[in-house]
């Protein structure tokens, strides 16, 4: 609960508590913000006037914030003109209520934002067992440590390079780091092996991509990852897989996270091959584009990013999920 007024914080605190709640109280938006990033309640109840940092912009400071963005925030107002109103929603509010506060109304919204808070909770638990799943692939195999990251920072600065929107943007960074998920249910002996594949072990280990594709398929947040997670080895000339789409047929971050995924692979060592520059990497992939794999196009873009010095180095990728 923030307010400046110690006593409606308390009014509000007595009408919550009698359904069991924890109330916290913050008397500005800046002790909001503090108290928010290190206790992730599940609601915050704000005044909009306040000094300092008013309730509108404690707000948006919460919703810009990727560690508090899903915590509901509900602004206590007595300001009843349409425009303030807008502004709250551009601000990111989940809801208002109105000075004065009706005990009745308070508390059935935040029984209602709560239990919403409750299924996006449930929604980020799952998500984060995907996540793990990703992190536990790298960890069987020590040549391939650091992959998805490097695919999430290359995928995204190329996407960001050619103008594609922040949506499209994030979606790069969270299919680098997931479009091998499948590996999972790949076995050791075919993914950990040190030589190169027969072809029966090679029809396995191409299983990873549709196998990944059902483990995102269930959760909504990951809708624009799949396309990236079952495409990322097809190839323009229609010999990849596992659909053997072909030119446009091929969703877009898929083909740039494909081309990401070519120039990593080529310039990291492996169990059957020894790392290749930079400049050796861009070679082969223009080779590849002439050939028909890829657009040369977007190719041409990661070639000009790393001859600016505009990709991320191996050593200075950031460890994380995207969020």
């Amino acid at each position: 609960m923030v307010d400046d007024m110690e006593a409606n914080r308390k009014l509000a605190a007595s009408f919550l508590t009698r359904d069991g709640y924890l109330v916290e109280f913050a008397h500005d938006g800046q002790a909001a913000l503090d108290l928010v990033a290190r206790d992730q309640p599940d609601l915050v109840l704000m005044d909009v006037m306040m000094p300092h940092i008013n309730g509108f912009e404690a707000c948006l400071a919460l919703k810009r914030n990727p560690a508090t963005r899903l915590i509901p925030v509900v602004l206590v107002t007595a300001l009843q003109n349409s425009e303030d109103r807008i502004r709250g929603l551009d601000a990111g509010a989940d809801d208002f209520i109105s000075k004065p506060v009706n005990a009745h109304e308070l508390r059935a919204r935040v029984r209602s934002l709560i239990r919403i808070k409750r299924y996006t909770d449930d929604l980020d638990t799952a998500e984060s067992v995907i996540v793990s799943l990703a992190l536990t692939i790298e960890a069987r195999d020590r040549y391939t440590e650091g992959h998805c990251q490097r695919l999430a920072a290359y995928a995204s600065s190329l996407g960001r390079h050619i103008g594609l929107s922040e949506e499209d943007v994030a979606a790069l960074a969270r299919g680098g780091f997931l479009h091998d998920i499948g590996k999972v249910g790949i076995p050791d002996a075919i993914l950990l092996k040190a030589g190169r594949l027969t072809p029966a072990e090679y029809d396995v280990m191409k299983q990873h991509a549709m196998i990944g594709d059902r483990l995102c398929g269930e959760l909504r947040s990951l809708r624009r990852v799949r396309p990236i997670v079952r495409h990322h080895h097809e190839r323009l000339d229609g010999s990849g897989y596992p659909d053997g789409l072909q030119g446009d047929a091929i969703p877009l971050l898929a083909q740039i996270t494909a081309i990401v995924d070519v120039f990593d692979a080529l310039t990291t060592k492996r169990p059957y091959k020894d790392a290749v520059s930079a400049d050796r990497a861009f070679e082969e992939l223009a080779g590849e584009a002439e050939r028909g794999l890829h657009r040369r196009d977007l190719v041409d873009a990661l070639i000009f990013l790393g001859r600016q010095g505009r990709l991320p180095r191996h050593d200075a990728v950031e460890p994380g999920f995207p969020s």
